[in-house]
């Protein structure tokens, strides 16, 4: 049986960049930084540049070809100067590089087969006093350059490794995953991957950890880990509570039985759509699909209105009595799609609805008066102590609440409004899977799921 010390060994040697990666790099990000700096002073700004990320402190994967550079102007010029001259200056260093938008613009291209970033920020002095989020990132590599070794290195890259193999890794709003930042804290702060994974093992969410013991009032998420360098930041605020369960889990199962395999992401085939077909009518529950044209906003702004939207949307099918067993939401750049099922696709025509005790005379009064004229409602009558009601339900089927204007009072995010509002298509059940061409992953990952 294999041992965790040898199959990290073995992990290790194939993660780790080999000397002509290594040199390659550090060549290509020598040549930027010197345009860049030259940049700088044809624009006359007294600033610098400085790598950051990853490749800058030695603990990227082996093929993972990021050059982050960013360029730092004093803090007198104004957020538009900054980002005017910013972008001059990396379309200068980048030539065929193009312009994308994180808290501020910024020029990405491609030089000499690695991807480049090239990002203005401010020279602040501490992270603390930062006039935008990228300001804080120069101090990030500064903090960590200072106080990893190689053996961290190895460890910082067998994790990073593991976390992509299982699926949480990445920072971005899609994903909800661990940052690369997040990730070396963590082999810092427990002194090891495999020590990482045995903690890991045991945590009992919320859990909060803080490197430089700065003493700030926890955070309200699963896992806050104390930037150190800034103490009102948690570092892992972005990390979702089932991508934390989901390191836990498979923290336990490396553990238990130590295997190269886990190290991989998982590539499991696509069911087809009758097999998916199959699946969900082997469940004997309504499964309904919203359909509808993907809003033209980036990731970042598309998945938390998707997320927020299904929310909303499930808790006006419980209002109105359509208990949900599991819903799902996925999209690409053409097509989104909520995914319920619920229980049910129909309720009774009546519900009950109690009103106060008899005893609290002036609500039970009042709730009597309201409804004793009433000739819809079946009674008001006593049950127990209370006055009671069976009023006619508006809805009676999940169908005429997903299609209906009732479907726009549930909270929904402002582009999936509007996007539904254009127009969306309902599939039930089996034509659901008609939905495999385009979906097929997504659709087999919910019939047949896997932590």
């Amino acid at each position: 049986m294999p041992t965790f010390e040898g199959v990290a060994e073995t992990v290790a040697e194939r993660v780790t960049p080999e000397a002509d990666e290594r040199e390659r790099l550090a060549a290509a990000a020598a040549t930027l930084t010197d345009r860049a700096k030259a940049a700088l002073a044809d624009h006359d700004v007294d600033g610098d540049v400085l790598q950051v990320g990853s490749t800058a402190r030695g603990t990227w994967l082996a093929g993972d070809r990021d050059i982050d550079l960013f360029v730092r102007f004093p803090t007198d010029y104004d957020r538009a100067d900054l980002e005017r001259i910013g972008l001059a200056i990396g379309h200068t260093v980048l030539p065929d590089g193009h312009e994308e938008y994180a808290e501020h613009p910024y020029v990405t291209g491609e030089y000499e087969g690695f991807d480049v970033d090239l990002v203005p920020c401010y020279a602040v002095e501490r992270a603390t006093d930062i006039r935008s989020a990228v300001d804080r990132t120069p101090f990030h590599t500064e903090y960590l350059t200072e106080r990893l070794d190689d053996t961290d290195r190895t460890d910082i890259r067998l994790f990073k490794r593991f976390l992509k193999g299982i699926g949480v890794y990445g920072s971005d709003l899609r994903t909800r995953g661990f940052s690369g930042y997040l990730a070396e804290l963590l082999v810092l702060e427990y002194g090891g991957f495999e020590p990482l994974l045995a903690a890991a093992a045991d945590w009992h969410p919320p859990l909060t950890l803080d490197p430089e013991d700065h003493g700030v009032t926890t955070f309200d998420d699963p896992l806050t880990v104390i930037d150190p360098t800034d103490p009102e930041r948690n570092v892992a605020a972005v990390l979702s509570a089932a991508n934390l369960a989901r390191l836990q889990h498979y923290a336990r199962d490396l553990l238990a039985d130590p295997r190269e395999g886990v190290f991989d992401p998982a590539d499991r085939p696509p069911l087809d759509s009758d097999e998916i077909a199959a699946k969900l009518d082997s469940r004997e529950t309504t499964a309904v699909a919203l359909v509808f044209d993907t809003p033209d906003i980036v990731d970042d702004q598309l998945y938390p209105q998707l997320r927020k939207s299904l929310s909303g949307i499930e808790a006006g099918l419980e209002s109105h009595g359509f208990d949900t067993v599991r819903n799902a939401t996925f999209a690409d750049d053409e097509r989104a799609v909520f995914l319920f099922e619920v229980t049910t696709a129909t309720t009774p025509a009546v519900e009950r609805h109690a009103g106060p005790p008899v005893g609290v005379r002036e609500h039970a009064e009042g709730f009597f008066e309201t409804y004793a004229t009433d000739e819809a409602v079946y009674g008001p009558f006593i049950q127990g102590d209370r006055y009671v009601v069976e009023r006619p339900r508006e809805i009676t089927t999940a169908e005429a609440f997903l299609d209906s204007d009732r479907l726009f009072e549930v909270g929904l995010g402002a582009r999936i409004e509007t996007a539904l509002d254009a127009g969306y298509e309902l599939r039930w059940d089996e034509d659901i899977a008609s939905l495999a061409d385009r979906f097929g992953v997504e659709l087999t990952e919910y019939v047949d799921p896997e932590p």
